[in-house]
This record gives structure tokens, C-alpha cells and sequence, in this order.
């Protein structure tokens, strides 16, 4: 692999202008095509085989015009203090603002309060629900606004108004903390380069990397159903690793120019050796994010395979574009350990001069001295951080978990205020009577099973469809929809249901958003194991390929299950504990994302093992060149620390980058992986990675010989490239003897 991508590098550094084209063609055509695409919503929301879905799919059979997935809205009224809903002019208001509502041609119902018996107790609160045709992705701007205009009209007959539901999707901001990201990223490189046009190479390329991915995305959101939320996966992943990439190939670049190579022999060896690592590092990440896959939730199986094919192309572009920028560059990009006069370069050749060891050395120095207690402080302090998340409580979001600054987040307190916390996460219960001797008895039945459970608020009569063979009842609860108490409530009416099928022969199915929330959170917890088996299996091979060992890709595995447990701690003791909550903006702890174990398994993994590539390749290639087991360790931080610190440290700004943004989901999993990626980089890869090398010396590259002879030989190390070497020597001998 090495001896391709050398001559890739080379290639492109000859043929730049071809390459730059290349990419600048397919950046506009995404461009043109993603501005000219119709506008996509949020994703779509199905979880195959839950008792939630079926549920809703047999609604759609039995009750055809009842649009069960359709989008719903509940404007909630509040009259001035001293006053009442009941009042003539707050009444008249609100039955208004009905008749507004109902003129819609995407509404299919719109319930008055006053018959619906939607007015609290005291009075001062009511509500009425809004249903639609079609889901809150679907539905047209045009019904969006009339929702929000209504609302405007009975604001100004004095109420307090106020809409939540799905109805009023809105695309996640991530505010100005993702730019503050990127200009930290920026600042990082030009320390690590001491050279404004070597750092900004890789901003260049990862921008370009992200833009092409983001904008097929957008132009493929609506005839695939990706929602917003795929978009800024995409790009947060893609700038992440985009730089990252970029990066270890222009430092290889700078290193190999040190070494007194011509500047498109340089090119293609940089592409060559730290291009294999990029290759294996970005198949690694490839591999955790389509693996996501398994879980068989389609809307996070369509996340991971968008953002796996924005961190393809940004392997490509590192590899091919990289090198042809760096020959428009020219003597601007400088050799390794030489800087601009701007950015100290006179201090930095007088530290060279003076023979100093770098700070990876001098760090890989003591930790070889001293393994031991390196280890047990990294794995005691990495434990630590992990206790948290053994009291971790997984759902799902709902407007409960919105900011206060949203009408969401102020209807469900209002709801909340007015008729009990229970009322914002109503479950409908879909009675399957059909197999019955008496549907009606066995609808009874199941009515007046469920009023007598604990929890249970109000449980609604029976509506039926035209045949008279299903029902939907519902049921609300006493506690909220994100709670433990809701969620034994749930299973305590299935539990209740398999015994009326016994009975009765009539099926009792829980939906409703709560239900399906509790469903998804049950599902991913299910798939964790087994996804887990998967991803560090198939990566787990493919390190063994690459580090040609069995103990480092095993220590690799243990010590990425060590930084996320820690991270899951951190998250835990931030968003459900509500520690440096407020610090961090969020308004509102409860249970943790049900997806973030799962998500943060498949990407944290990818990601730790970028670091595990780039720093043990530069080992394992002073190892093979004949160097003993501690004196490889020394070498490959001396050569990879200070580029694998700095890598780690854009990750960081461009995940912390998100943590600004107003989607909960966006933000915890900002935060989740920046923090893990410190836990990784700074603890495991920096000190318990070189810690058990040491301990391990050669045994740590011991491979059964029968398995060392089945396995492809990658070259990783750039051997191929050596042998290169020995070729153009002897070419060059050859042609000095027919001189003479």
C-alpha cells in the first residue's frame, strides 16, 4: 500500500492543477445541487419491530383516515391573572382562534376546548389540539405559519399563548461557539507548523471535504428523508477528521523535507507512509458509523452512513489534495523544526542547534522509567470518571427538555401547571379486537384493568373504528413522559395486556411518543452489545493487519472501552446529575439521550483509533527498522506526540464547537465527544498506551508465525518505500560505473 499511495502522492503534486480542478468541480456540483434540491425536515421517525410501531402501522390499517403519524400541535391558552377561561371575551378568543385553526388544508381536527373538557380545574388554563394530514417533516410552511399567527391573534386578545409539539419543527442552531471551534483549530496549527500557509492547509482542504459531504446531503435530504440533524453530524465528524488527516500528512511532509528530500519526492513519501495511517484510521471510522447500522433504527443508520461518506472524502482529499497544494505552495511550506521569524523561528533553530530533546521525548522518557505508576494512574483516574455512569438513565427528549426560551418548552409548562406532568406524554392504548367473541367486552376490559393500575390519571372512553373491531383508549399518566415511574407504567399495561389476550383474544398494544420512546431506549440497549462485538471485531482484525500483533490492537480495544466509560461518567454527571450544568447552558437535566451510549461506542471508537494508528505506526516503524521495544516508544512520540496532541486538541474545539447549539441532542453529543477524545488522546494513548508498551517490550509485536504468514502484508510502515531507496541508489551507482 505504501508504494501506491507514494506514487498517488507524487501524482498529485505533479498534476496539481488537474486535482485542484477535480475537486473544486465536485465541490460546485454538490454546491448546485444541494441550493437546488427542495427543503428536507426533520428525518422521519419509524422503529421497525417495536410494539410502538406496530401499533401505529395497524392504526393506519384499521383507522385509514386517522393520520396516526401525522404531525400534532397543542395551543395552550393562559388568562390574565384575575381572570378565567370560561370568562365570555377569553372564550370567544379561543373559539376564534379554533375556527382559524380548522380552516387549514393539511388539518384534519382541531379540538375545542370546551367540549373536550380541556379547561383545568381552576380555570385559567385550556388547550386545544391540533391534528394533521401529514408529519412534521412534511408538512408546508404555510401551515407552520397560520399555527404561529393564530397564536399571534389570541396573544392580542390578552391571553398568554403559547404551541408545542411536532408541528413546530425548527432546524437545531449551533451558534457562534462552532466558529470560536474552528478559529481555535486554526490557532493549533499554526503553533504546530509555525507557518500560516502550512496551517492553513488543512483548514483549506477540510472545509472543502465538508462542504462537498454536507451539500450531498442536503441535495439527496428530501429523496432520502435525512433530516437537519444528519447534516450536522456530517459536518462535525468531517471537520474533525478532515483536519486531522490533512494534518499528519503535511507534518510527515515537513519531516521528510528535514531529512533533505527534494519537495515532490517528499510529497509522495508523506502520502506513502502517514497516508497508509490515514487510510486505516479513516476505514476504522468507516467501519464504527456504518455499523450503526445494526441497531436497525433508520434514522441512525442513515446518520452514520452520511457521515461515514463525508469521512471517506475526507481520506480522499487528504491524500490527493494535500500533496497538490503543497506543490502550489512551493518553499512556503518550510522542513520540520523551522519556523517563521513572525512565529519564532529564530528561537526554535537555536533549541535545534542546542541538540534539546522534544517535549514527546522527555514525556516518553519518564513514562518508560516509570511504567507502572503511569498505568495505575491513568486506569485509577479513568475509573473514576466512569462512576457516574453507573447510575445512567437512558430517554428521549421531548419538549420538556427544550430550552425556556421556546414556545415548546413554555406550552409543556403550562400543561404541566394546569392538568399534571403526565398530560404532556399521554399513551394510547390500541386495542386489536378482532379475534374476539365480544370486541366491546374485551375494549371494557381492558379499560377497566388500566384504571385500576398505579400511576394512572384518567384513562378516556373507547373510540372504535367503522368495523367495530379496534379501539384506541387514552391513558394519562400521573408523572412525566421522561420518567422511571411512566416507564413501569408502560410495562405494567403490556404486562396487563398479555393477560387479557389470554382471556379475551384480544391484542392490547401501547403507543404513543412516550411509548415509542421507552420502545427506541429498549431496542438500543438491546443492539449495544451486539454492535459492540461487531465494530471492535471487525476493527480489531483490521489493527491486527496493521500492527501485525495480537497484544496491541487488544490493548487498543481495552483502552478505548476505558475512555468511554469515563466519557459516558462525564456525560452523566453533566446532563442527568446537572453538574457544570449551567456553565455548559443546559437548562434542563433528566435522563441521558437513549442513542448516546450506542452513538458515542461507534464514534469515540473511530475516532481513538486515529490516535492509536498515527502514534503506534511511528513505533511499530521504528520497531521494524531495527530499534529495541523502548527506544521505539521514545521514537514514535518524538516524532508523533506533538502532531497527535495537536490533532487531539482541534477535535476538541470542533466538538466543543456544538455545544452551543439549541438541540439538546446536539449538544450532549458535542460535549460527549470532546470529552472523550481528551480521556483518549491524553490519557490512553499518551500514557497507558506507551505504559504497556514498555511493560510488554518485544512481546508486545509477537504474532503466531502461521498467522504472520496468511496475513496481507499492508507496508504500512513504508518498508516498500526503503527498498525504493535501495533501487535508486543503484540505478544511480549503475549510471556512475557506464560513465566512467
Amino acid at each position: 500500500m505504501a508504494t501506491f499511495l507514494y506514487k498517488v502522492g507524487r501524482f498529485a503534486f505533479r498534476r496539481r492543477h488537474f486535482v485542484a480542478l477535480l475537486w473544486v468541480a465536485l465541490l460546485t456540483l454538490a454546491g448546485v445541487g444541494a441550493a437546488s434540491a427542495p427543503a428536507a425536515g426533520s428525518s422521519s421517525f419509524s422503529i421497525p419491530g417495536t410494539e410502538a410501531q406496530k401499533a401505529f402501522d395497524l392504526l393506519e390499517q384499521r383507522f385509514p383516515g386517522m393520520s396516526a403519524d401525522g404531525a400534532t400541535a397543542r395551543v395552550v391558552f393562559k388568562a390574565p391573572a384575575g381572570e378565567k377561561m370560561t370568562d365570555a371575551g377569553n372564550k370567544a378568543t379561543v373559539e376564534k382562534t379554533v375556527r382559524e385553526l380548522s380552516d387549514g388544508s393539511e388539518v384534519v381536527s382541531v379540538s375545542d376546548p370546551y367540549k373536550a373538557n380541556a379547561v383545568s380545574k381552576d380555570g385559567t388554563i385550556a388547550y386545544t389540539s391540533v391534528k394533521y394530514k401529514v408529519s412534521g417533516m412534511e408538512l408546508k410552511d404555510a401551515s407552520r405559519d397560520a399555527l404561529e399567527d393564530a397564536g399571534k391573534d389570541a396573544r392580542a386578545g390578552g391571553l398568554t399563548v403559547e404551541i408545542g409539539g411536532d408541528a413546530l419543527q425548527t432546524t437545531p442552531e449551533t451558534g457562534a461557539t462552532e466558529v470560536i471551534g474552528i478559529a481555535v483549530a486554526a490557532v493549533v496549527l499554526v503553533v504546530t507548523f509555525g507557518s500560516l500557509i502550512a496551517a492553513g492547509l488543512p483548514l483549506l482542504t477540510a472545509l472543502i471535504g465538508v462542504g462537498i459531504g454536507v451539500s450531498a446531503i442536503t441535495a439527496l435530504a428530501k429523496a432520502l428523508d435525512l433530516g437537519s440533524t444528519t447534516s450536522t453530524l456530517a459536518m462535525m465528524i468531517g471537520l474533525a477528521v478532515g483536519i486531522d488527516y490533512a494534518l499528519f500528512i503535511v507534518s510527515r511532509y515537513r519531516a521528510e523535507l528535514a531529512e533533505g528530500r527534494e519537495r515532490e519526492e517528499a510529497a509522495g513519501r508523506a502520502v506513502g507512509t502517514a497516508g497508509s495511517a490515514v487510510v486505516f484510521a479513516g476505514l476504522t471510522v468507516v467501519i464504527a458509523l456504518v455499523g450503526l447500522s445494526v441497531v436497525n433504527i433508520p434514522m441512525l443508520t442513515k446518520m452514520g452512513v452520511a457521515a461515514a461518506g463525508t469521512v471517506a472524502i475526507a481520506v480522499l482529499i487528504a491524500l490527493t489534495m494535500i500533496p497538490a497544494l503543497l506543490g502550489y505552495a512551493g518553499r512556503k511550506v518550510m522542513p520540520a523544526g523551522r519556523k517563521s521569524r513572525l512565529l519564532g523561528g529564530r528561537r526554535a533553530a537555536r533549541k535545534a542547534s542546542a541538540g534539546r530533546p522534544n517535549m514527546g521525548t522527555r514525556w516518553a522518557s519518564f513514562v518508560v522509567r516509570r511504567p507502572v505508576a503511569v498505568l495505575l494512574l491513568g486506569v485509577i483516574g479513568l475509573g473514576a470518571a466512569a462512576v457516574p455512569a453507573t447510575s445512567l438513565e437512558l430517554g428521549l427528549g421531548d419538549d420538556g427538555s427544550q430550552p425556556t426560551s421556546t414556545t415548546q418548552r413554555r406550552a409543556y409548562d403550562l400543561l404541566s401547571e394546569g392538568f399534571g406532568p403526565g398530560f404532556n406524554g399521554p399513551l394510547m392504548l390500541v386495542v386489536d379486537a378482532k379475534d374476539s367473541d365480544s370486541p366491546k367486552a374485551a375494549v371494557d376490559k381492558v379499560t377497566h384493568e388500566v384504571k385500576g393500575l398505579k400511576d394512572v390519571v384518567t384513562v378516556t372512553p373507547a373510540t372504535y373504528n367503522k368495523a367495530g373491531d379496534t379501539a384506541t383508549i387514552t391513558v394519562i399518566p400521573d408523572s412525566k413522559p421522561s420518567s422511571v415511574t411512566t416507564e413501569d407504567l408502560v410495562h405494567s399495561i403490556r404486562a396487563a395486556g398479555a393477560d387479557i389476550k389470554a382471556d379475551t383474544d384480544a391484542k392490547v398494544l401501547v403507543t404513543g411518543s412516550t411509548a415509542m420512546n421507552i420502545d427506541v431506549s429498549q431496542k438500543l440497549n438491546d443492539a449495544l452489545i451486539p454492535y459492540l462485538v461487531l465494530v471492535v471485531g471487525l476493527a480489531f482484525l483490521l489493527l491486527i493487519v496493521v500492527f501485525r500483533s495480537i497484544l496491541v490492537p487488544l490493548k487498543a480495544a481495552l483502552g478505548f472501552l476505558l475512555s468511554v466509560m469515563a466519557a459516558l461518567g462525564a456525560v452523566v454527571a453533566v446532563f442527568q446529575w446537572g453538574w457544570l450544568s449551567g456553565l455548559l447552558g443546559v437548562e434542563e437535566t433528566g435522563p441521558v439521550m437513549s442513542m448516546m451510549p450506542i452513538f458515542m461506542v461507534g464514534v469515540v471508537f473511530g475516532l481513538a483509533m486515529d490516535y492509536e494508528v498515527f502514534l503506534v505506526t511511528r513505533m511499530r516503524e521504528a520497531h521494524v527498522h531495527g530499534e529495541k521495544p523502548a527506544q521505539a516508544v521514545v521514537t514514535g512520540f518524538k516524532h508523533g506526540a506533538r502532531v497527535v496532541t495537536a490533532a487531539a486538541v482541534i477535535m476538541m474545539a470542533v466538538f466543543s464547537g456544538f455545544i452551543g447549539s439549541s438541540e439538546s441532542m446536539i449538544k450532549m453529543i458535542g460535549f460527549g465527544l470532546a470529552i472523550a477524545v481528551f480521556f483518549d488522546a491524553f490519557i490512553v494513548r499518551m500514557a497507558i498506551v506507551p505504559a504497556v508498551l514498555a511493560l510488554l517490550g518485544k512481546r508486545a509485536w509477537w504474532l503466531p508465525k502461521w498467522l504472520d504468514r496468511a496475513l496481507p502484508n499492508v507496508d504500512v510502515e513504508g518498508e516498500g518505500l526503503k527498498n525504493l531507496d535501495r533501487d535508486t541508489r543503484d540505478d544511480d551507482e549503475d549510471r556512475e560505473l557506464v560513465r566512467a
